[in-house]
């Protein structure tokens, strides 16, 4: 059974979403951190055959909605977040499932995406599971990437030296993979959310979810009469 592993940071004010401010006020931009992240635990609870893991930076007990958050974990391993740098975070994280649970992939996403879905990730497993593929790879449209999924997560040691959170950084993932041996199968490319014209565009594709309707509330605040 695949590792499903979650990357993510308590939503603690001032701290998530910096760059939805403006115009979001840094507790709108927390709450959208907290919906984002629910949304996110929600579907991957509702993901058949995967195990749930949780790698998180911070405490949940310093966070926006912390008591909620961790009780939408509750009897998932969480792990906590090791490292100076996100990449180093990552090879830990994936270092530490493996040593957990042998022999398993995993496939790791964060919570900027939540218009995930089910489906989506129970595909992602698939695709990570088919005959001729070691790797895959899910590149953002910024240029980053959303999703890493490893037969053997401890070839997430490649990531070290990767710079992240830049344009180039999905391209060179794919080719500190590549340069392995490792066969990349590629996963859809989705929008993560970054800034505020990403919260938008994200918002629209799951108007049911607590995201949009965090989104929708700062769109309406911003209006003059709106609410604030």
């Amino acid at each position: 059974m695949t590792i499903l592993l979650v990357m993510a940071k308590a939503p603690v004010p001032g701290a998530v979403k910096t760059r939805l401010c403006p115009p979001a006020t840094p507790a709108q931009a927390t709450r959208i951190a907290v919906a984002a992240l629910r949304d996110t635990l929600d579907v991957v609870a509702a993901t058949p055959g995967v195990t749930p893991v949780l790698a998180l930076a911070g405490r949940f007990a310093d966070a926006e909605d912390g008591a909620d958050l961790a009780a939408a974990v509750a009897g998932w391993p969480v792990l906590p977040q090791r490292g100076e740098d996100f990449a180093t975070r990552l090879v830990h994280a994936h270092a530490d499932v493996a040593a957990a649970h042998r022999g398993r992939p995993v496939l790791q996403i964060g919570m900027d995406t939540p218009q995930l879905t089910s489906a989506g990730l129970a595909a992602a497993v698939r695709r990570l599971g088919a005959a001729g593929t070691d790797a895959v790879l899910g590149r953002a449209a910024d240029g980053g990437w959303w999703a890493l999924g490893l037969r053997d997560p401890r070839h997430a040691s490649a990531l070290r030296g990767v710079p992240m959170s830049t344009p180039a950084t999905g391209r060179l993932t794919w080719a500190a993979l590549a340069a392995r041996g490792l066969r990349v199968g590629a996963l859809p490319v989705l929008r993560d959310v970054d800034g505020w014209a990403d919260a938008l565009a994200v918002a629209g594709l799951v108007s049911g979810g607590r995201f949009a309707r965090e989104v929708a509330a700062i769109r309406c605040s911003l209006v003059p009469g709106g609410r604030r």
